[in-house]
């Protein structure tokens, strides 16, 4: 399946779109994750029939679409409008189309704001190793609580300074862990030999992030409650802070519901109970000082919330469908992508192999 680029202006900004197949095909939207952009798809779309109409768009501030801030108080608001905006945009699908979305981490996070602001406009949600519909860190159960009262431990302020640097000086070296490469190659899946030829592709994709306060990583605040930081008002990790980013309630609640597809990996670093970028989960190892133990700030349960809340949209009407991938890290497309097509192609109704 080969690729057209596009740019589109919609929702006021300029968005660059990648579409592939007839513009009468079934429709699939696809929306990328952090500190990526829609050329992490490339490597899937080979494997997808003709008879699908594709369309994946660069995020703001990532790939080639304009560098817009990020109102991070608005959750991923920003990222689904701009993607809601894209519906009906001119050239890309068909008049009233109602696509398939499949969202990758954060994609996963855009994806389900899509549904709840949109959802007459969803026809399925295939959600690939999503951020929890509680956010990113700061809560402590399967509800959700908080940890704190102020979410202290996300945000803006638990970014790796390093490799915010490195990523804003598009560093395409491996000389240490947090250079882009190697996160790539030890967080974005768990066998790095899966990248293959398409290591480079998947780098160079990684340095379109636009980085500052307004985009990657945002702004932080101080915090009286351990590590001492929380999530401010401006940028994109800011904008997955369950201060600002918590859809339980209203995903459970929308009065359509398509299906849920949920594809995870066993292996994932990134979004798991037991997260590497998930503070607390790290000073449970002693790899941040000061942690004030498991009574007090323990681990948030990513995987659990996610469970706990497509249960309850079940119970209400809906219906969703679990697939683990044993071996697997944080990009199922990318690493088990027989499997992850299958899962595609069962939610959209187009046989395997047409």
């Amino acid at each position: 399946m080969g690729t057209e680029r596009h740019t589109v202006r919609a929702n006021g900004i300029v968005q660059a779109v990648r579409v592939a197949g007839p513009p009468d095909g079934v429709p699939v939207l696809l929306v990328h994750g952090n500190v990526s952009s829609a050329a992490f798809w490339e490597p899937l779309l080979p494997r997808l029939p003709e008879t699908l109409r594709v369309v994946a768009p660069d995020l703001r501030g990532y790939g080639d679409t304009d560098t817009a801030p990020v109102d991070a108080t608005r959750g991923l608001g920003d990222f689904a409008d701009d993607v809601a905006a894209l519906l009906d945009a001119p050239g890309l699908f068909a008049p009233g189309a109602r696509p398939v979305v499949i969202g990758h981490s954060l994609g996963g996070g855009v994806a389900m704001r899509l549904l709840v602001d949109h959802p007459d406009r969803v026809a399925g949600l295939l959600l690939e190793a999503p951020v929890s519909p509680y956010g990113f860190g700061g809560t402590r159960d399967l509800d959700g609580t908080p940890t704190t009262p102020d979410f202290a431990g996300t945000g803006a302020g638990t970014a790796n300074p390093d490799f915010v640097t490195r990523l804003a000086a598009r560093d395409r070296g491996a000389d240490g862990p947090t250079s882009p490469r190697n996160v790539l190659r030890s967080a974005y899946v768990a066998d790095p030999a899966s990248l293959g030829a398409d290591e480079d592709l998947l780098l160079e994709s990684m340095l379109t992030t636009a980085t500052g306060e307004d985009n990657y990583p945002g702004t932080a605040v101080t915090s009286a409650h351990w590590p001492g930081t929380a999530a401010g008002e401006r940028g994109v990790l800011n904008a997955l802070a369950p201060a600002h980013f918590r859809l339980a309630d209203e995903l459970v609640a929308v009065p359509a519901k398509p299906p849920v597809t949920w594809v995870r990996g066993d292996a994932d670093v990134i979004v798991s109970d037991t997260s590497l970028f998930d503070l607390a989960y790290l000073g449970s190892l002693g790899m941040v000082p000061g942690w004030p133990g498991e009574a007090d700030c323990p681990p948030q349960p990513m995987v659990g919330q996610t469970r706990a809340v497509l249960d309850r949209y079940a119970a209400a009407g809906g219906t969703y469908r679990e697939v683990v991938l044993p071996g697997c890290g944080h990009s199922p497309h990318l690493e088990r992508p027989a499997e992850f097509v299958a899962e595609l192609l069962a939610l959209t109704g187009v046989p395997s192999g047409v």
